[in-house]
C-alpha cells in the first residue's frame, strides 16, 4: 500500500504548476497538518450503510482495499489485490461549471500472484475524478477507475462484483460476506496517534466467499476462495514523526480472523499506536 501511495505523491508533485514544489512523501499524504476545509476523524460516529460504502469527499483521502486467496478446480493457487484510492488535492470551496473541473485524484492498483509459478503481476491507473473517469456511489454501490470496478446492487446489496481487465491478467469475481462487517478500533474510530484527529474511520468485511474467474495472459480459469475488504477514510491519520505502517490480515482455519498493523516512526522504531 505504501508503495502505491508513494507513487501518488510523486505524480502529484510532478503535476504541480509551482516551479519549485516541495518534496513530498507518504507521511505528507496521510499525515501532516490538516489543511483548513477538510473534516477530520475526531470522535466516534454512527455508521450509516449503504451511504458509508460510498465516497466521503469532505475528508482528504480514503480507500477500498480487497485482498484474497483463490484456488482453481485442479488446486492451482493465486492471490489477488484490488485497491481504489481517492486523494483530494484541495478542499471543495465552490461549485465549478466545467465537467473537467475536479479536486479529486483517483488511483487503482491491482495485482495477481501466481503462487505455484512464483510470478507476481501488477498494474495501476491514475486519473482525474472528472467526466465520469473515476468515482464512487453508495446506491447502487460502485467505485471505479475507468473500466476497473468494485460494485454491488441497490442499497449495496451483495454479491459485490470485482471487474478488472489488465493487459496480463483480469478478474471477474463475486464477493459474498460470510460474517457481518467489523468496526475496527473504537467502534470504527481507528486511532493512529495521540493528537486529536490523527485517526481514520475504518471497517472491514473479514471473510468474503469469493467465486468467479481470473485471466492469466489469454486463458480464463474458474476459481473460488476467500477475500478480505478494508475501508478507511481520514484527513491526517499519521503524526509528524510517523513514516507509515506495515499491515497484515490472516484468516484462520477455525473461522477467526486477525488483523495487525505496525506503525513505523521516522526514526525506525515501532509506534505505540500500532494495533
Amino acid at each position: 500500500m505504501l508503495l502505491v501511495l508513494f507513487l501518488i505523491v510523486i505524480l502529484v508533485a510532478g503535476c504541480s504548476q509551482q516551479p519549485e514544489a516541495p518534496s513530498l512523501d507518504v507521511s505528507s499524504v496521510l499525515g501532516g497538518t490538516a489543511e483548513a476545509g477538510f473534516a477530520r476523524a475526531m470522535n466516534k460516529r454512527p455508521f450509516d450503510f449503504p451511504r458509508d460504502h460510498g465516497a466521503h469527499p469532505e475528508y482528504r483521502n480514503e480507500w477500498w482495499y480487497v485482498t484474497g486467496n483463490l484456488t482453481t478446480d485442479d488446486g492451482r493457487r493465486f492471490g489477488y489485490q484490488v485497491t481504489f484510492f481517492r486523494i483530494a488535492l484541495a478542499p471543495a470551496t465552490r461549485a465549478r461549471e466545467s465537467q473537467w473541473a475536479t479536486r479529486q485524484l483517483w488511483l487503482a492498483h491491482v495485482a495477481l500472484s501466481d503462487i505455484d509459478n512464483s510470478k507476481h503481476l501488477q498494474e495501476e491507473r491514475l486519473v482525474r475524478g472528472a467526466a465520469g473517469l473515476a468515482g464512487a456511489a453508495a446506491d447502487p454501490f460502485a467505485v471505479w477507475v475507468e473500466s476497473w470496478r468494485l460494485s454491488g446492487g441497490p442499497q449495496a446489496e451483495f454479491p459485490w462484483r470485482v471487474e478488472v481487465d489488465a493487459p496480463q491478467f483480469g478478474f471477474e469475481l463475486q464477493l459474498e460476506p460470510l460474517k457481518p462487517l467489523v468496526l475496527q478500533g473504537e467502534e470504527g474510530l481507528s486511532r493512529k496517534g495521540a493528537e486529536p484527529g490523527n485517526a481514520s474511520y475504518y471497517y472491514s468485511y473479514t471473510r468474503l466467499r469469493t467465486k468467479g474467474r481470473i485471466r492469466v495472459a489469454d486463458r480464463w480459469l474458474s476459481v473460488a476462495g476467500r477475500s478480505w475488504l478494508d475501508r478507511e477514510w481520514s484527513t491526517s491519520a499519521l503524526t509528524g514523526d510517523q513514516a507509515g505502517w506495515d499491515w497484515f490480515s490472516i484468516q484462520l482455519d477455525d473461522g477467526r480472523e486477525l488483523m495487525y498493523y505496525q506503525i513505523r516512526r521516522k526514526d525506525g522504531r515501532p509506534d505505540r499506536f500500532s494495533a
